[in-house]
């Protein structure tokens, strides 16, 4: 036992070495290249009169910071679905999580509809959005015990909420669509220095409470009826999950727009890495592994801005899809 979890933190340690390189080099990406010493005094001494220093504090900063919260919160979210519904496919994009978010979203930039102002009305309608789409799949799932009809279920109701966001879309203001389609697309650029805070906080209560999860989702893993036995309250951590994969996904679809593919991607991966069920370990190479396909593709996306504009949820699914068919053709 000791061994292996000697080899568990030595994978965690790898993991996490390679994204804190990548993050100092996707620091460095841009239109222009700063030095070392500017990316230094830029987060830890910064001066406002210097033109390099202002750009690695309120442009990159937040950006990198970003893709480091966005790939950590979606892989963690990923792994609560998967087993939740023990089925490697699930995913808050498949099963319409982001789906639910990007619907609240909708009607609170492009209609009447607002549940609060600002930034925060924004994150709470991203948040109840999902959590909306959450329970829903979560009870769909106590009629239908195939795991494929359950993931057609998912894709219908992505595919009706997608329908209602085409019809806010119809009778909305220009301004208002064009930022929502942009929106749509994905982005690491939209967070602000002063927003940091609120998302890393929101995140950060996410994956804790995913933390306390470790124990329940263990036994999740014998069966519904064993984890009773075993003294699990399973239906409140039915609701836990839910609402933990909502404050995840609702805050980064809220902030970025919606990622496919990380969350499903990232958990197999690292269950493949791992070779382990123990979600302790599990939730530790997700949060390292999501956050590390991230910050690649953030770095993708600078080295290619010169010559093409990719959007984060296009290349996302152009790493994603190909591991999907290779996951389905393994498991199934």
């Amino acid at each position: 036992m000791q061994t292996v979890n000697k080899t568990y933190w030595k994978t965690s340690s790898l993991l996490f070495l390679a994204l804190l390189l990548l993050v100092l080099y996707d620091l460095t990406l841009g239109s222009y290249t700063v030095s070392l010493k500017d990316l230094f005094n830029g987060l830890f001494n910064y001066d406002a009169t210097s033109t390099h220093e202002v750009t690695v504090r309120i442009f990159r900063f937040p950006r990198v910071i970003t893709a480091v919260l966005a790939g950590a919160a979606l892989s963690i979210s990923g792994l609560l679905m998967q087993t939740l519904f023990q089925n490697p496919l699930a995913g808050p994009y498949v099963l319409g999580i982001n789906s639910g978010a990007s619907l609240l979203v909708a009607l609170s930039t492009m209609s009447s509809f607002h549940i609060v102002g600002s930034d925060v009305g924004l994150v709470t309608s991203a948040m109840v959005g999902a959590f909306g789409a959450g329970v829903f799949i979560l009870f769909s799932s106590l009629y239908v015990k195939n795991k494929v009809s359950l993931l057609l279920i998912g894709i219908m109701f992505g595919s009706f909420t997608g329908a209602l966001v085409n019809v806010v879309q119809a009778y909305a203001d220009p301004n208002n669509l064009k930022a929502f389609m942009l929106w749509s697309f994905g982005s690491l650029q939209g967070v602000e220095y002063n927003q940091l805070s609120t998302l890393s906080f929101v995140v950060l209560l996410g994956i804790a409470l995913s933390m306390l999860l470790v124990k329940p989702l263990n036994l999740l893993l014998l069966g519904d009826k064993s984890a009773s036995l075993l003294g699990i309250n399973v239906k409140k951590v039915r609701v836990l999950i839910v609402l933990a994969t909502a404050i995840l996904t609702g805050v980064i679809t809220a902030f970025c727009g919606p990622i496919a593919f990380v969350g499903l991607v990232v958990p197999n991966m690292v269950k493949l890495i791992y070779k382990t069920t123990n979600h302790y370990h599990l939730m530790i190479g997700s949060v390292l592994g999501g956050a590390l396909l991230i910050v690649i593709c953030d770095i993708a996306m600078q080295l290619l801005m010169p010559y093409l504009n990719l959007p984060l949820n296009a290349l996302t699914a152009l790493i994603g899809a190909p591991v999907v068919m290779w996951i389905i053709m393994r498991k199934f």
